[in-house]
């Protein structure tokens, strides 16, 4: 029998905590959140959320409804990062998020150009990640702390546009017969590498 997350009604005298949400207080919390935050109001994890964000933001291309969008949402408030940009179409699938989008503050910019002058707006360098000609490796790369990783879409990678308007574009190292690995899975390897080095101090 599989194990039930969450937790159920709360046991008890009510807490009198103004964070907490009576309707799971009474039913039970079963959502996939840290046990600090069960039964808060989804407002207010948020609010707390935004207490503690790091200074990094991700950006991905959306061109044509990317599944790995909503892996890279997801892998984003995971590393608790400032903002999601969606560069691109405006829709985005959200089925990989699993409702993390909630809880992560999510900005759509039309084409990388916008992007990239809302990034220099903010003082913010645009840093690619993709395996291209004349890119520099991730792993021998002080990653600044406050920046914007852009990822482009699945297969094809950063389009020309993205790559001319990013100050740098990094190399995850591979070693196998595939161009590139999934957008998801480098998003959450950039993600990684600024955590161990701004939160860890690891230099690489």
């Amino acid at each position: 029998m599989p194990r039930e997350v969450g937790v159920g009604p709360f046991e008890g005298q009510w807490p009198s905590d103004p964070r907490l949400d009576p309707a799971l207080l009474a039913g039970g919390d079963r959502r996939n959140v840290v046990d600090a935050y069960r039964y808060w109001r989804m407002d207010a994890i948020v609010e707390d959320l935004d207490t503690r964000r790091h200074p990094f933001h991700v950006a991905i291309e959306n061109f044509s409804h990317d599944l790995n969008i909503g892996s890279v949402v997801r892998t984003a408030n995971a590393f608790l990062a400032s903002e999601v940009h969606i560069v691109g179409r405006r829709r985005w699938n959200r089925r990989g998020a699993m409702v993390t989008d909630r809880y992560q503050h999510v900005r759509h910019h039309e084409d990388a150009q916008a992007l990239a002058a809302w990034s220099k707006d903010r003082g913010l360098p645009l840093l690619g990640i993709d395996n291209l000609p004349g890119s520099v490796p991730l792993e021998t790369t002080d990653l600044p702390m406050a920046c914007v990783l852009l990822f482009g879409q699945e297969g094809v990678g950063l389009s020309d546009d993205a790559r001319d308007a990013c100050s740098k574009v990094l190399s995850i190292a591979q070693y196998g017969s595939t161009r590139s690995i999934n957008a998801g899975a480098a998003a959450a390897i950039a993600m990684h590498a600024w955590v161990r080095r701004h939160e860890f101090g690891q230099l690489p």
